[in-house]
């Protein structure tokens, strides 16, 4: 009985789940993965792939493989992303499954329509760094709104768990093994053009993903707290939140003041903090998403 109730709370909290993606949220994320696949079947097909410069990944052994076989590039797109679509359903669940499958077959759609389109310039400099623009704004939208388009990170998590290495040094590792092949089906001044695409495409994604605005956590100790935090409030004009702490070398109480900024707000509370306390301790670091809360900037004169 214990079992059967266990699996009817399962059931039950899979339909909420699901049922709070509305029509508008899965029109505005369909769109999105659209935009994305379309942008990276451009950056490859109208940038990269006729000027013989390829990206990591998957797509990177895929335009190798349509080079040495002369089939379209998007028949091994789709097939090999394939089995990792299985794998990402198993690890992530269904709606990236989904998602993942939407986003590449309309990218290997795009790639065969764009094939007889010219390319935009047989630079390659140019190509390496307009198609890397591209293709990594299309990735990142992709990503963003909970697909991917590249079977790597996944293989990279299974491997992970049974060898010493993280996830980012795994994908760097095939990702340099891919490039460096490109020196040998091409030549290497395509395989250093091919790196600078790559490079340019991997920051692209971050860009997209955070976004330009990227917002910063502060956590400041110190005694002076309330004039602290009262300046951020009236000279940022910032919520800040106090938390109790303790040391760990002396049990001394102490007050965490804790907020959340802008990027270009980061320099101006520096100088605040070292205006009302020089000694105090100060840490800030990324963050990717706010939600909810008062993060809203209030107004100041």
């Amino acid at each position: 009985m214990a079992k059967e109730q266990i699996q009817l709370r399962k059931e039950a909290a899979f339909q909420m789940q699901h049922r709070k993606m509305t029509k508008i949220m899965f029109l505005r994320r369909s769109l999105f993965l659209f935009i994305g696949a379309v942008l990276m079947s451009v950056g490859l097909e109208i940038f990269l792939v006729p000027n013989k410069i390829i990206d990591g990944g998957i797509t990177g052994i895929s335009i190798i493989v349509s080079y040495l076989t002369q089939l379209p590039i998007g028949l091994f797109l789709t097939l090999f992303n394939l089995p990792f679509l299985f794998i990402g359903y198993k690890l992530i669940g269904k709606t990236f499954a989904l998602s993942t499958l939407f986003a590449i077959l309309v990218m290997s759609a795009g790639t065969e329509i764009l094939h007889p389109v010219k390319e935009l310039t047989s630079d390659p400099l140019l190509a390496a760094v307009f198609g890397g623009i591209i293709l990594g704004v299309g990735v990142g939208l992709v990503i963003r709104f909970g697909g991917s388009l590249d079977g790597t990170e996944i293989v990279a998590i299974l491997v992970s768990k049974k060898m010493p290495f993280s996830v980012g040094e795994i994908v760097m590792f095939f990702n340099v093994f891919i490039l460096g092949s490109a020196g040998f089906v091409y030549s290497w001044d395509r395989a250093m053009y091919s790196l600078i695409a790559y490079f340019i495409a991997y920051k692209m994604i971050d860009v997209t993903i955070e976004g330009f605005d990227e917002s910063k956590s502060v956590w400041v100790i110190s005694d002076n707290f309330r004039e602290i935090g009262g300046a951020i409030i009236d000279r940022l004009g910032r919520g800040v939140t106090y938390m109790d702490g303790e040391g760990g070398f002396t049990g001394d109480n102490k007050k965490v003041i804790f907020c959340v900024i802008t990027r270009l707000e980061e320099a101006k509370l520096k100088s605040i903090v070292e205006e009302l306390d020089p000694k105090a301790f100060l840490a800030v670091g990324n963050i990717h998403d706010v939600k909810g809360g008062r993060f809203k900037k209030r107004d100041i004169h």
